[in-house]
């Protein structure tokens, strides 16, 4: 067999065994379908009422939790846009240097005309060999897709997808909904539960699904608090979960917060600005998804200085026939009113010094 084809049949079997955590957990949230409408509802519940209630609003979270799941799993990652792989011209250019530095200096003569701002922990242009692409700000190749994702915060096995700018929302719904629909599942499981202990069930198959059902939802949902708690502290921050670990380095050294522009317009970036989208999984970010706005590009020299109201000017290198991408709508909004760090520093060393005037008058 040619090495192609063995390396073909080792891919397929590697994608068979990629939706084996997403199969589990399906066959789990079926099991807990049956167990709490038949087995619980129709079958334990005598209380025509509390049967009514309990089977509306379960249907309500249940759907909204397997149309966010279904979301996160199938929308498509997004990557780099043309203007930030590479001409064939520059790859040619780019194979004929052998010096690392030559290299970089072609980069940075391209990176110029791009929105890019972040850099590698040495300092060098980000750079994808695989792709053969300008990595945009906070875009990362992914070794399981074998791509580069536009803000990629994670792989993720158990949605067998890369939770990125995308679908970002779509996953936070997920978890949402998922730890929702846990908790509704143990508290009005709780009674019931009780009952078991105290021999107050009849005594059929009901009883051991009332009983790991308790039990699964109690389980998951402690997993699930947890992980919500700490992606809604990264949307919150600004961050991902890949930026969290190793902060993002711009020009000027590396900075955690580089990308927060304060609570409201963080979350703003992730849901948009329309609340009534916010609850439902439909993607309403805001941004591109190549370039991100950040009070800290003006430090950048090499950078022209973006506002909100203007596009990046074009610089010399422009020639070739790139041009560089202006700040969306969206971006320019929230840009609005935000204040650079480094103004509100000397603002505050302006205030200080003049106290200090005042005090040797």
């Amino acid at each position: 067999m040619a090495p192609s084809g063995s390396r073909n049949i080792k891919k397929g079997c590697w994608r068979v065994l990629y939706w084996i955590p997403v199969l589990f957990i399906a066959l789990v949230v079926a099991w807990s379908y049956y167990a709490y409408v038949l087995q619980l509802c129709i079958e334990s519940i005598e209380h025509t009422g509390e049967k009514v209630i309990y089977l509306l609003v379960y249907h309500v979270v249940f759907i909204m939790f397997v149309w966010a799941y279904w979301q996160t799993i199938f929308t498509r990652p997004m990557n780099p846009l043309k203007e930030f792989h590479l001409s064939y011209s520059d790859k040619e250019l780019l194979e004929r240097e052998d010096r690392g530095e030559s290299q970089q200096e072609i980069l940075r003569r391209i990176a110029r005309d791009l929105p890019i701002y972040t850099r590698t922990n040495s300092g060098a242009i980000r750079f994808c060999d695989r792709c053969q692409l300008l990595k945009p700000d906070r875009c990362h190749h992914c070794s399981v897709c074998n791509k580069c994702i536009l803000k990629m915060d994670h792989h993720c096995p158990w949605v067998n997808n890369c939770v990125g700018f995308s679908n970002y929302k779509f996953f936070m719904l997920f978890l949402a909904y998922s730890l929702l629909y846990c908790l509704f599942i143990t508290a009005t499981d709780l009674q019931y539960f009780i009952k078991f202990w105290l021999n107050g069930l009849p005594d059929t198959q009901a009883k051991f699904h009332i009983l790991f059902l308790f039990f699964s939802a109690c389980m998951f949902s402690v997993s699930l608090a947890s992980l919500l708690t700490y992606h809604c502290w990264l949307v919150c921050r600004n961050r991902s979960t890949l930026e969290a670990v190793r902060a993002p380095v711009f020009r000027h050294g590396t900075d955690k917060s580089g990308f927060s522009l304060g609570f409201s317009k963080n979350f703003r970036q992730v849901f948009g600005d329309e609340v009534k989208y916010w609850p439902i999984p439909v993607f309403s970010g805001l941004g591109d998804g190549c370039s991100f706005p950040t009070c800290l590009v003006n430090l950048d020299p090499e950078q022209p200085s973006s506002s909100p109201t203007r596009s990046h000017p074009v610089s010399k290198s422009a020639a070739d026939g790139r041009q560089s991408k202006p700040l969306t709508e969206s971006q320019s909004r929230l840009l609005t009113s935000t204040i650079c760090w480094s103004e509100i520093d000397s603002a505050t060393d302006r205030k200080g010094q003049s106290r200090l005037l005042l005090l040797v008058v």
